[in-house]
C-alpha cells in the first residue's frame, strides 16, 4: 500500500484545501501522475504519485482542510476498474481483494460475475471523459456546468478555463443555470422571503481578505495623488510599437514604462523599498516589482525579478508570461513571493480614481488609472486637450514621510512625460 501525503507547500504554509481530486476510487495512475489539487494560501498545487498503482482510497474529501504531511490517499498495486470504491471498509476490501484473486476466477459463479459488473459500472475507467484543466474542472463545479458539453479549440481536445467561461456565457447555458442552482444546497430563501445564495469563501480569498484588513489595522497608510500627461509615451509607442513587436515577439505597453520609472524613483527614495521587522527598517538594494493581475480566484501580484537589470522587451515578455500563468492557475509560490513594490492598473477596468491598499510586507504601492482626455492649461493662453492619467500612491507613514512620497510620484510623473530620462537611468 502507497500512502500519499501532503507536500511541503512553503515555509509559511503548513496547510491546504483539497480542490479536486483528479483521479477517482478504481482509476490507474502512473509514476509522476497527478492525483490531486490542493489549494494553498497562494497557489494550486497538484501532487503526483510517487509509484504507480491504484487509487483505492480518498481520506479526505473535495473542500477539506489538510496538514502538511497527513495522509490523503492510498495507492494499491495492480490495475484500475474492480477496485473497491472509498467508501468501502478496510475489511470488506480485503474480502474482495480474496474473492476477485485471479486463482478464483474460473471458478466464478454467474451471479459473482454480476455483482463484480454491478460495482465496475460505477467506477470511471481511464481514459475516458472530458480532459480538463485542473483550474477548468473546478470553474466548471463552481458553475455547475457539465464538461462533457463544452467545446474546445484545443488540438488534443484539453478544455481550459476559457472553455469554461465561454460555455458560460451562451444564452442556452445561462437559461439552464436557475434550475441547476435552485437544486444547490448553498441557495435557500432568505427570513424576508426573498432568495439568496450563499457561496463558501475561496481559501486564496480568504486569505486575501485577511491581509488587506491586517494592513489596514497594522499600517499607518496615506495616499498621495498625482496626474500626468501620457502624450510623450503614447507617440513613442505609436512610432516604435512595429519595430519592437518585431525585435522582441510582444507588444509594448505601458507597464514597462511605469516599471522602469517606478525602479528609478525607488532608487532615489530607498525608504520605498523596504519593509519592516520588528524595530527594525529592511532597506532592500534589489527592485523586484510586483504586478497585480486579476485573476479567476482572486487578485494575485506575480514579482517581476531584477527589473533595474531588465530592458523594456525583457519586462514585457516577463508580464505577459506571469499574467498568462495566473489566469490558467500555474503560478508557482516562486512567482509570488519576495516583491519589494508593487504596481496595481485599475485603468484596465475603467477606473478613474482610486486608493491602492498595501500589498504587505511592502510599504508602497504605486496605482495606474484609465487614460481620458481632459483639457490642460499649456501657458496663461493655451489649453489643449491631452491624454491625462491619475496616479495614486499609498505608503506607509511610520518610515515614510509625505515629502518622500510626493517627491517619488514627482519623479514618476517626471520620466513617464519625458521617456527619454529613462534611457539615462542606470
Amino acid at each position: 500500500m502507497i500512502e500519499i501525503k501532503v507536500p511541503e507547500l512553503a515555509e509559511s504554509i503548513t496547510e491546504g484545501t483539497v480542490a479536486t481530486w483528479l483521479k477517482q476510487p478504481g482509476d490507474q495512475v502512473e509514476k509522476g501522475e497527478a492525483i490531486v489539487e490542493l489549494e494553498t494560501d497562494k497557489v494550486n498545487i497538484e501532487v503526483p504519485a510517487d509509484e504507480a498503482g491504484v487509487l483505492e482510497e480518498q481520506l479526505a474529501g473535495e473542500g477539506d482542510t489538510v496538514q502538511v504531511g497527513e495522509v490523503i490517499a492510498r495507492l494499491g498495486s495492480g490495475s484500475g476498474g474492480g477496485t473497491a470504491v472509498a467508501t468501502k471498509t478496510k475489511t470488506e476490501n480485503a474480502t474482495e481483494t480474496k474473492t476477485e484473486a485471479p486463482t478464483e476466477k474460473k471458478t466464478e459463479s454467474v451471479e459473482e460475475g454480476k455483482k463484480v459488473e454491478k460495482r465496475e459500472e460505477h467506477v470511471a475507467s481511464p481514459g475516458k471523459g472530458p480532459i480538463a484543466t485542473p483550474a477548468a474542472r473546478k470553474l466548471a463545479r463552481e458553475k455547475g456546468i457539465d464538461l462533457s458539453a463544452v467545446q474546445t479549440n484545443d488540438p488534443i481536445g484539453r478544455i481550459n478555463v476559457h472553455d469554461v467561461s465561454r460555455h458560460e456565457e451562451k444564452p442556452a447555458v445561462k437559461e439552464q443555470k436557475p434550475a441547476a442552482a435552485a437544486s444547490a444546497p448553498q441557495l435557500a430563501a432568505a427570513a424576508n422571503g426573498k432568495e439568496e445564495e450563499r457561496i463558501k469563501m475561496t481559501r486564496r480569498r480568504q486569505t486575501i481578505a485577511n491581509r488587506l484588513v491586517e494592513v489596514q489595522q497594522t499600517a499607518a497608510m496615506l495616499t498621495t495623488f498625482n496626474e500626468i500627461d501620457m502624450s510623450a509615451v503614447m507617440a513613442l509607442r505609436k512610432r516604435r510599437q512595429e519595430k519592437f513587436v518585431k525585435d522582441n515577439d510582444v507588444k509594448l505597453g505601458f507597464m514597462s514604462f511605469f516599471t522602469k520609472a517606478a525602479v528609478a524613483a525607488l532608487k532615489r527614495m530607498p525608504y520605498l523599498n523596504a519593509e519592516i521587522q520588528g524595530n527594525e527598517i529592511v532597506l532592500k538594494k534589489y527592485y523586484d516589482i510586483g504586478i497585480a493581475v486579476s485573476a479567476p480566484d482572486g487578485l494575485v501580484v506575480p514579482v517581476v525579478r531584477e527589473a533595474d537589470r531588465k530592458n523594456f522587451g525583457e519586462i514585457e515578455k516577463d508580464i505577459l508570461h506571469l499574467a498568462d500563468k495566473a489566469r490558467n492557475n500555474k503560478l508557482g509560490l516562486s512567482d509570488l513571493t519576495g516583491g519589494t513594490f508593487t504596481i496595481t492598473n485599475g485603468g484596465v477596468f475603467g477606473s478613474l480614481l482610486s486608493t491602492p491598499i498595501l500589498n504587505g510586507p511592502q510599504v508602497a504601492i504605486l496605482g495606474m488609472h484609465s487614460i481620458q482626455l481632459r483639457p490642460v492649461a499649456i501657458d496663461a493662453d493655451t489649453m489643449e486637450n491631452r491624454p491625462m492619467m491619475y496616479v495614486a500612491l499609498s505608503y506607509d507613514h511610520r518610515i515614510v514621510d509625505g515629502r518622500e512620497a510626493v517627491t517619488f510620484l514627482k519623479h514618476i510623473k517626471d520620466m513617464i512625460e519625458d521617456p527619454e530620462q529613462l534611457l539615462f537611468e542606470a
